[in-house]
């Protein structure tokens, strides 16, 4: 796993700085969401992906409870909003951060969740598109869990008011153990090296934290619901119990 190149642009106060690079960051989202549609509309793409997941639903989690009829297109229509919904929550954040001139201090974080689908990592193999995608994914859901895990435990507060607990609980059971831990471990190395070798602390962070411990975040919420929690991408089972 790298370190992503250092996007610290303090020191540029020209608007067309700022301006090239949202473009180059749109440009990234676009690519992602061009990689994830390609992968969608392959004639194989869902079909190869419904048979895999039909071979692990007899091994699920006790807690992941769906009629067995359905449960392989079911669990394959959570793969995919899982999927898409990476660079959605990306473009929120970056708009967020950009908000509240943060940006500078949130990017290397950012990069890090495009280049799983841009750049990925070695240990990602050759699977279908959509099972790769899946891995990917999860790495980028993953890492954001963990960044705001850590924020809260050092502030009260997370980064974003983002909660995909249970959503990655499923993920990793769909992909699988022991790889999903080996995904987990690429994670944890990520977030270390993000919190050792970038400034997530300062004034503009302090104000940041104080203005949502005192109003929350339903501004936030309101213009980017896929913040909200896991619910725009959670499988909606008979019996919610993870």
């Amino acid at each position: 796993m790298h370190a992503p190149d250092n996007f610290n642009h303090a020191s540029e106060t020209p608007m067309a700085g700022r301006h090239s690079d949202t473009a180059t960051f749109q440009g990234q989202i676009g690519r992602i969401r061009d990689i994830v549609e390609h992968a969608i509309e392959q004639p194989r793409g869902t079909t190869s992906l419904v048979e895999r997941l039909a071979d692990r639903t007899s091994s699920l989690h006790a807690s992941i409870s769906l009629p067995a009829d359905s449960a392989p297109l079911l669990l394959a229509d959570f793969v995919v909003r899982y999927i898409e919904h990476v660079p959605d929550f990306v473009e929120a954040i970056y708009e967020m951060a950009a908000d509240s001139e943060l940006l500078p201090q949130v990017q290397p974080l950012l990069t890090i969740a495009t280049d799983y689908f841009l750049k990925p990592p070695d240990l990602i193999t050759e699977h279908s598109p959509l099972e790769s995608l899946l891995d990917e994914a999860y790495l980028a859901h993953r890492l954001l869990e963990e960044i705001n895990d850590r924020f809260i435990l050092r502030c009260g507060q997370p980064l974003v008011p983002m909660d995909t607990t249970r959503a990655n609980l499923i993920a990793h059971e769909l992909i699988g153990e022991p790889f999903a831990n080996e995904l987990d471990q690429a994670v944890i190395f990520s977030a270390e090296l993000l919190l050792s070798e970038y400034s997530f602390s300062g004034a503009v962070f302090d104000k940041f934290f104080a203005r949502h411990q005192q109003s929350g975040w339903s501004v936030e919420i309101s213009r980017w619901p896929c913040l909200a929690s896991d619910r725009a991408i959670f499988l909606n089972f008979d019996r919610e119990r993870l």
